[in-house]
């Protein structure tokens, strides 16, 4: 028999025994989904839990709809380019149809049951909720009505509880409607105008995709560039592609106070003020490791990040993946390190955690594709770095962005640490580098290699050439 009864709080509490089962997965991102999909097909016992959409930022709010916005605003850009080329063309902007996509095709209207459906046919239970740690090996989940469950975990605790957007502490910005990347996604119609507070890859990405749509976009970054943990040459070119888009971007620029009234947004900067209808704050991002028991594993209540080993362990029964690890807030991370938690939680062998070839892309218009360490990384880490610079070029004139290449090598070894690849296909390109890097080709070998004509990866070799 189970008793329910209000406890203090007037909560429902189910005050049967916990409940038990092999593993239970806190956050149910991508990776999360995986690991909790996997362990269950393979006939453990698994409990996956989430507050909010099974699946995470990347399909509802992050990487499926705001590249089905990016793909939109290059189609834009690619009609427009017809006059001159290949005959005339009007271009008449339209929101509505890539509002209707993104609810339709990419969200399901934000709505996750799909993935639960698939977690529950692969053999997993799935508990809505806010999952906490409150003893070694055991998660109690809150359920939206107040009632409280708790499972005993016999393998372990999986952690992906993700990240939320952060608001840096400026005065007066707490108390207006600014947006997020949440926001932006579920938009059916643009502002005439639009202010971006952030100049990496997410605030990039959104305010070119709105320019090509004709809103009037300003982007505020405190750094001396755009996208500064990139090589300043894909920012400089990066910063091109804004200026011939009609974009404003002001940098070294810090907000020091933000006001709205019925005719938007006011951001006070140190020389100036920007004006605009709307604002995105796309300034970062917060691990979500507030209250979620930690201290009942000896980790740090407090802690912003957390450490995992080789295999993706953080305590005794404890494994953490994706964004709270520090290893890069990439969707292709939380997958690749879900699958390490999957073989150790299966008993079975490597290779385990290599974070030598970590790639990522800044999908605007030239794209940024970089991989490994820049130069500047690689100098602070004492490494003797050669490099060498390029073109991507156009390659028979088969694309109008032309970019930057920077192979950054290191000399004693004479492999490849990093690299930058900047044009109309800098993420394609880079799947070479990153090939290079983890499997620690020999430059001599790359440079050797012969590269189709005229193909954008050909760029690579003279390139390569120039390091030996």
């Amino acid at each position: 028999m189970v008793e329910e009864q209000d406890d203090m709080s007037g909560r429902r509490t189910d005050m049967s025994e916990p409940r038990e089962c092999d593993v239970v997965v806190i956050g149910l991102g991508p990776g999360g989904e995986h690991v909790a999909g996997s362990l269950a097909k393979a006939g453990l016992s698994v409990v996956g839990v989430d507050e909010r959409l099974v699946g995470g930022e990347c399909p509802y709010f992050g990487c499926i709809p705001t590249k089905m916005m990016i793909a939109a605003a290059d189609k834009l850009r690619a009609a427009r380019l017809v006059e001159g080329r290949a005959g005339l063309s009007t271009v008449v902007p339209e929101w509505q149809p890539v509002a209707d996509r993104v609810r339709d095709v990419a969200t399901d209207d934000w709505n996750d049951q799909v993935a639960v459906d698939r977690l529950v046919d692969a053999g997993g239970v799935f508990a809505r909720g806010r999952g906490r740690i409150t003893a070694p090996g055991m998660v109690t989940v809150t359920a939206p009505d107040g009632s409280l469950t708790s499972y005993v975990a016999r393998r372990g605790i999986v952690l992906n509880t993700g990240t939320s957007p952060a608001a840096p502490p400026i005065p007066g910005l707490a108390d207006t409607p600014y947006w997020t990347n949440r926001d932006v996604v579920r938009l059916t119609e643009l502002p005439a105008s639009l202010a971006v507070l952030g100049g990496g890859a997410i605030g990039c990405e959104i305010a070119q995709a709105f320019a090509a749509f004709g809103v009037e976009v300003t982007v505020i970054e405190a750094a001396d560039r755009l996208l500064a943990v990139e090589e300043p040459a894909a920012s400089a070119a990066v910063a091109r592609a804004f200026a011939a888009d009609g974009i404003a971007v002001c940098t070294s620029a810090r907000a020091e106070r933000v006001e709205h009234d019925g005719d938007g947004f006011r951001i006070a900067l140190a020389d100036g003020i920007v004006k605009a209808e709307r604002l995105l704050v796309a300034a970062g991002r917060r691990n979500n490791l507030r209250d979620l028991g930690l201290e009942h594993v000896g980790l740090d209540p407090q802690a912003r990040v957390l450490d995992p080993d080789e295999r993706m362990r953080v305590a005794e029964g404890v494994w953490a993946i994706g964004d709270i690890t520090g290893k890069g807030a990439f969707t292709h991370m939380s997958m690749y390190q879900a699958d390490l938690v999957i073989r150790d939680l299966n008993g079975e062998d490597g290779p385990w955690a290599d974070y030598r070839a970590v790639g990522r892309v800044t999908f605007t218009s030239p794209e940024v594709g970089s991989v490994g360490l820049t130069e500047a990384a690689a100098r602070e880490r004492g490494i003797n770095v050669r490099t060498a610079t390029g073109d991507l070029g156009t390659r028979g004139w088969i694309a109008e962005e032309a970019g930057p290449i920077k192979l950054v090598a290191d000399a004693d070894h004479g492999v490849l640490i990093g690299g930058t690849v900047v044009g109309s296909a800098g993420g394609e390109v880079l799947a070479a580098l990153v090939t290079a890097i983890h499997a620690e080709v020999p430059v001599s070998t790359l440079a050797g290699m012969h590269f189709a004509y005229p193909t954008f990866h050909r760029a690579l070799q003279p390139v390569l050439r120039a390091l030996i």
